[in-house]
């Protein structure tokens, strides 16, 4: 029988968490997704000024690179450190998006998770991003 460890808890935590920031990362860049998110950028923070038009769609891609990197950087023990407190800095940094979307369900559907809901689950998701990386 064997011993399950601390550091194997968190190394299966870690991949879970890899495979989930590189699989949402990769969402970043489907047509139709990528509409959705970059509506669901708040007014304020859509970077128009320095991209244009474009501005929340160039935002919604470098947030998909973020989450990419992030999933892999979670596997490169040199780097898990701090990768875990870039996601958790990027968990916050994005939340006003959510926020912005649970405001308006009839606009954005599925992705208007209840605000309430969303923290919690925002909450969890870095709460495991820290666990993983301690």
């Amino acid at each position: 029988m064997s011993t399950v460890t601390l550091d194997s808890l968190q190394f299966v935590l870690r991949c879970l968490l890899a495979v989930f920031f590189f699989g949402a990362g990769i969402t970043h860049f489907v047509p139709v997704v990528q509409r959705t998110m970059a509506a669901m950028i708040p007014p304020g923070f859509r970077f128009t000024a320095i991209f244009g038009a474009r501005g929340p769609v160039v935002l919604v891609m470098f947030t998909g690179v973020c989450e990419m990197l992030g999933g892999l950087g979670l596997l490169w023990p040199p780097t898990v450190g701090v990768t875990g407190v870039l996601l958790v800095i990027f968990l916050i940094a994005v939340f006003p998006a959510n926020a912005f979307a649970a405001r308006d369900p009839q606009r954005f559907g599925r992705a208007a998770i209840p605000l309430r809901i969303r923290v919690l689950e925002q909450v969890a998701l870095i709460a495991l991003v820290v666990l993983a990386i301690l």
